[in-house]
């Protein structure tokens, strides 16, 4: 029944004219060409003004979202080479969400894709079809819309991304699988998009979907009326990660997950009770092995 239900919505979101449904993203975009020389300027502060009317103006999905419920996120693109309409860059994504009853913005995701090959001609209109692929720029940049989409819904409610990875999955199936690609779409690949989503995807990974929930509706949610209620809820939470990398030591999303609360975590610990220190620098300490010592900071005071 509820696979029925998310075809449907998924069916019906493929159809809505994208002029009847609701902007979702408040974006910041940037364009860098510093790298490139002895080349026009203005084709890439056309290629930043395009972009950012697309993220800014498509409707991606029918939901209906409010101006101030509008999902930050930003975007940067470090172009690195250009010959005529081909041109190589890295792509910078990174995504927040705003906690409740306060001023703070919780970090979702921040990624750099170095892997970003595209063809922009000055002047020409940024078409994108999910199930269809049109160009890689107008891919790329949509499969992170999606992506950013789905962490946010997941965030606010059990599973409530699926519909937004299910359509990020359909951007990176109808991209080149060329074998030996460098374009990031390779399904061989196990650090790329096509290796995120299906890994987001995977049942063998679903804990790091409860991670994404609990964490944050549970945990940072609550920590401005009861901090100890939200420590409590986040320990929980990182115990989840610890599942995943028991199981897969390498995944890849999990990976990304604890780049983008490494800091966070670490500041939420640096509080609380010293059993809750130990587990959960105990925990980061295995599961971030490279970045142990930066864990010994939620050591450092003695708690209560």
């Amino acid at each position: 029944m509820k696979k029925n239900l998310l075809t449907a919505l998924l069916f019906f979101i493929c159809l809505l004219p994208l002029g009847l449904r609701a902007q979702e993203l408040k974006c910041d975009v940037r364009v860098n060409s510093s790298k490139v020389e002895g080349t026009d300027k203005t084709i890439f502060q056309n290629l930043q003004s395009a972009l950012y009317e697309f993220l800014n103006s498509t409707k991606f999905t029918d939901i209906n979202i409010k101006q101030a419920e509008k999902i930050e996120c930003s975007i940067l693109i470090n172009v690195t080479s250009r010959e005529g309409e081909y041109f190589t860059a890295e792509i910078s994504v990174a995504s927040n969400r705003p906690i409740y009853k306060s001023n703070y913005n919780s970090p979702m995701f921040n990624y750099i894709d170095k892997k970003f090959l595209f063809e922009y001609m000055d002047g020409q209109t940024l078409d994108f079809n999910p199930n269809t692929y049109i160009s890689n720029l107008t891919s790329v940049v949509g499969f992170y819309a999606y992506l950013i989409m789905g962490l946010d819904f997941d965030s606010f409610s059990r599973n409530g991304g699926d519909p937004f990875f299910a359509m990020a999955e359909q951007v990176a199936k109808a991209a080149p699988q060329e074998a030996n690609s460098e374009n990031g779409w390779n399904s061989n690949s196990r650090q790329n998009r096509t290796a995120i989503i299906s890994e987001i995807n995977n049942q063998t990974y679903q804990p790091l979907r409860q991670f994404l929930y609990e964490y944050h509706r549970l945990g940072m949610d609550v920590m401005s009326e009861n901090p100890d209620q939200g420590r409590e809820a986040i320990l929980t939470a990182l115990s989840y990660l610890q599942s995943v990398y028991e199981r897969n030591s390498m995944c890849y999303f999990l990976q990304l997950l604890v780049e983008a609360k490494r800091d966070e975590i670490i500041q939420v610990f640096s509080q609380g009770n010293q059993k809750e220190k130990t587990t959960a620098a105990n925990i980061m300490k295995t599961i971030d092995p490279s970045q142990s010592s930066r864990y010994d900071a939620i050591l450092q005071n003695s708690g209560k």
